[in-house]
Parts: C-alpha cells; structure tokens; sequence
C-alpha cells in the first residue's frame, strides 16, 4: 500500500515516515529541494520535490496514495512570519484537500492541532466539542490551524474520506528543530529557572503516531480526534524535566506580566533584526491559562494510550544526547 507524508522532514512528520515504513508501508513524502534531511536519513522512502503551495505538485505527490498524512505546518508566533504560515498552512490545506478529492485518495489523515480547539474557563479539561474562543487572543498559529480544518471539512462535505486529529505539544525523538524538545534543552542547558501559572497538555511523538496510524484504519470519517497526553502545570513539566535532565527545577513564580515584557522585548529585538525572536508575544498570548485536554474520545474510539510524561523526557534527552544535540 502506497502512502503520502507531507512534512515528513520535520517532526512529527519523520516519526510517522518511520513507523509506517517499519510496517511495510510504501512511502512516499512531499518535499522541498532545500529541505533538511536529518531526521528521516536513515529512512528509505519515494521523495517528490515540490512546494506544499504548488497545487499541481501536490496533486503529482498524491497521485496514486491510498492514504494522505497531512502533517506539514509552519509554526510561527512572529506576526511577521505571518503571511508565510497562511499560505501554508490554510492554503497548503486546501491543495491536499483537492488533490485528494480529485485523485480520489482513500483516507486523507490532516494533522491539526489543540491550537484549533478552544480553552474552558474554569480550567477543566476541553474535548473535541469545545469551540474555539481563542480569536481575542489574535494568535495566528491557532487561526491558521482553525482555519485549516475547516478547509478540510469542507473536503468531507465534497465526499472526502478525512479524518482530524489535535496533537498537543509533542515531545520525543527526531525533533531536529527543538520544537516540543526546546523544553528539554533549555532546562537542561539552565536557561529556566522560573516558572509562571498555567499548564498545557504534552504527548510522547510515539502515541501521536500511533494516533495517526489507528485514525487512519477507524477513525470516523469527519471527525476530530484529540491525540493528548498528561496534563501538568508549567512548574511540574519543569521539575520532572529538571529530575531527568539534571537542570535547575524552578527557583521562583515569575508573574504573568514579566513573561509578557521579555516576549515584548524579544520580538522588538527580532523585528529590527529580521530574526525570529527566542520567545514573541503571541507564544506568551494566553500562557498563563490552564489548557488542559481530555483524549477520552480517542482512547474510547482509536484504542489510544498515553506514556507518562517523565518517559516522554527520558527518550528526548537520551536522542538528543545520543545524536550530540545538546
């Protein structure tokens, strides 16, 4: 069975091109001639040069696949990046989604994000019902990925067999650019030593793959599917890292408007320079908040299963030491 990746150089996407290719899989991956190749060089896999904003080359790529992964995103919170991550993500989106209708694909996978759902006040865990209120925030990340499934379920309402799932932030091996393992760097390298209120959701790339691949064989088509996993504080995500890695655990609670000011800082920085800033505005938009998720759905429906956090860390921090990236 012949499969399509997009962005399988990065991330989430390399874990995926390797699992499915260890199953027998013939993959196949979308990508640009300049793209970096580390993550997936041990991988034997059918590459496709093209831009995921080039219709024709997305069509060329999903050409003859039975399955689409759709995992290829920019993730950006620099407004002046902006423009780039729409093209991408929301009209990239609708490139697969096209291609698929019209080379009639058999199920197409799109990998959005928790990003696209909403937050609930009171701090209880949201599910796939939540709606997204994030719009005050004017964070365009999350609008970029809201938009994006909405493209694809317009697709589904064309007749496209599709299936949404919402990762959380994603912590584990072949995470060349320091995505969710920024966290692991950072705390390892003694650069936090503070933390602020709030807690997010964090899921071991391992469970998010298998998510994708169960989505694949049972998911209900027009349905989204929340791949999470434990819900912490910032100050738990820091001690466990710091226990793991040997970093500092958090010496103080730095308020809310401090982080605001360093992101402010940051990005001025970053916008004179022309230089991505280490940590902007829209990253710090609603930080301070509990967003905190329930994968009950996809427990109940994919037969998910979700690894502990401190073992998330254990087999980040052991690649990267492996691979001499820290």
């Amino acid at each position: 069975m012949r499969v399509l990746v997009t962005g399988a150089t990065g991330f989430l996407g390399s874990n995926l091109a390797a699992t499915l290719s260890a199953e027998g899989y013939h993959v196949r991956i979308l990508r640009r001639a300049a793209s970096n190749l580390m993550a997936i060089a041990d991988l034997d896999l059918e590459h496709v040069i093209g831009d995921l904003r080039d219709p024709e080359a997305v069509r060329s790529a999903v050409r003859g696949c039975d399955i689409v992964f759709h995992t290829a995103a920019l993730v950006s919170y620099w407004k002046l990046q902006r423009p780039e991550m729409y093209d991408i993500n929301i009209g990239g989106t609708l490139n697969v989604v096209r291609a698929c209708l019209r080379e009639d694909v058999g199920k197409l996978v799109h990998t959005s994000s928790v990003a696209a759902v909403g937050f609930r006040s009171d701090g209880s865990p949201a599910d796939e019902t939540t709606p997204f209120n994030w719009g005050p925030y004017d964070v365009g990340y999350r609008i970029s990925k809201f938009r994006a499934e909405q493209e694809v379920l317009k697709g589904v309402q064309a007749g496209l067999p599709a299936v949404i799932v919402n990762p959380s932030v994603i912590l584990g091996e072949r995470d060349i650019h320091f995505n969710g393992g920024q966290i692991v760097r950072d705390v390892y390298r003694k650069r936090i030593f503070y933390y602020i209120d709030g807690g997010i959701s964090v899921v071991y790339v391992g469970d998010v793959v298998r998510g994708h691949l169960a989505a694949a064989r049972q998911g209900r088509v027009g349905e989204r599917y929340l791949l999470t996993g434990e819900n912490l504080t910032h100050k738990e995500i820091l001690e466990i890292t710091a226990e793991v890695v040997g970093g500092w655990k958090p010496l103080f609670k730095m308020p809310f408007w401090g982080a605001q000011t360093i992101a402010a800082v940051s990005e001025t920085v970053a916008n004179a320079t022309r230089t991505k800033p280490w940590i902007g505005k829209e990253l710090v938009a609603g930080l301070n908040l509990t967003c905190w998720f329930s994968c009950e759905k996809a427990i109940r429906e994919l037969g998910y299963s979700v690894t502990p956090f401190r073992t998330a860390v254990e087999r980040t921090f052991a690649w990267y030491r492996a691979h001499g990236m820290l």
